[in-house]
């Protein structure tokens, strides 16, 4: 008994050693700009290439965001698979609207893979003339001066720079969900992995230099893996190069969600990492509360301290430091953030298990599979 007395006291010491440093870490790197960076006088130009599919919540704001960068030089090429894209009406009155921007609208789906978000930027990199290409979705809301701090990132050994999204303007308790699961528990971790030399790609938003990805295969090699940031990830990593996140992380406006959205979601993020990553996706299970708290009760029934006691300090502790972060990060806070965090990580086991049971997912209507390690057939 004693050998498991000393297994869960330091498997809970572990646990909350992780969760406040990951805290500490984002607080450090996301707290919300001061200033923004000066547009610079001489700098490279940039292609940014957004994938349109359908309207989403708050599309004119998100769109809108591309035309007011504060860059000298850049040009947007949009790309829809279909001619009558519902976004395209939107993207043209923009381009009305800013005509002093470079914008054109590409249209074509030339299946290079089984992922048809890459298949729609093809078109795109193909077409961009500029030595960097930032690839955004189009659901986010870029500041103005975020090419300025995507390229700061940029040293002798990066190979991409990213943003994980941050989710914002939640409508609804299962938009605040996503944010628990977005905000402080993916970003978080992903800004704590960053800071340890540990990146990963995010496709939310990725900065590419553009001969670097030429040189190890091109475009087409983020097709050898289901999702493009895993596929890019390790190509950034073979090359012996690092992922970088920007600071602050860019921010995507939810509106409305349902629960089937937000289980569809993550359900698939979580099949994806288990495909891609299978060794980092292992301790997953460990990474919520749950199992460090059944180490804390374990620890109280062995000591004669209060079980109830023990799981409200547990509580206050762990989920006391998250909604710190919410509101010294300046993240999405309201009276719903405790419970959905709390719910977050009851679903986080269920997600797990859900994630080595099956491949299949949908992604905008496209039935897909996560497969391991190989190109999609």
């Amino acid at each position: 008994m004693t050998a498991a007395l000393f297994a869960a006291a330091g498997f809970l010491t572990l646990a909350f050693t992780l969760h406040l440093a990951s805290i500490a870490a984002a607080i450090l790197r996301c707290r919300p700009a001061q200033r923004d960076i000066p547009a610079p006088k001489a700098a490279d130009a940039v292609s940014v290439v957004i994938p349109v599919c359908g309207l989403d919540n708050y599309a004119e704001d998100t769109l809108r965001s591309a035309f007011r960068l504060d860059y000298p030089h850049y040009e947007i090429l949009f790309c829809a698979a279909r001619a009558d894209d519902a976004a395209l009406p939107l993207v043209r009155r923009l381009m009305a609207d800013h005509p002093w921007i470079d914008a054109r609208i590409l249209i074509g789906d030339e299946r290079i893979s089984e992922n048809p978000k890459l298949n729609n930027v093809f078109k795109g990199w193909r077409e961009a003339r500029y030595p960097f290409v930032m690839m955004p979705d189009s659901n986010v809301l870029m500041p103005r001066d975020y090419l300025q701090r995507l390229l700061s990132h940029f040293r002798d050994d990066t190979g991409l720079v990213c943003s994980p999204p941050l989710g914002c303007l939640p409508h609804g308790f299962w938009a605040e969900l996503e944010c628990a699961f977005l905000n402080n528990y993916q970003a978080r971790w992903q800004y704590f992995a960053d800071m340890i030399g540990f990146g990963f790609a995010q496709g939310k938003t990725m900065l590419w230099r553009r001969d670097l990805l030429e040189n190890a295969g091109g475009i087409r090699a983020l097709g050898r893996e289901a999702a493009e940031d895993a596929a890019s990830t390790k190509i950034v990593r073979r090359l012996g190069l690092r992922v970088r996140l920007v600071e602050p992380p860019v921010r995507q406006p939810l509106g409305f969600r349902s629960a089937a959205d937000v289980w569809k979601r993550q359900r698939r993020w979580a099949r994806l990492r288990r495909a891609s990553f299978p060794v980092y996706f292992a301790p997953e299970i460990l990474s919520g509360s749950l199992a460090p708290l059944a180490a804390a009760l374990f620890l109280a029934s062995q000591c004669d301290v209060s079980l109830f006691g023990t799981a409200l300090l547990f509580a206050m502790l762990w989920y006391g430091a998250e909604m710190t972060l919410l509101v010294k990060a300046g993240w999405h806070v309201s009276r719903h953030s405790l419970a959905c965090a709390v719910l977050r990580d009851l679903m986080l086991p269920v997600l797990y298990v859900n994630a080595w049971g099956g491949s299949r997912f949908e992604w905008r209507g496209h039935d897909m599979r996560a497969v391991e390690g190989a190109r999609l057939s």
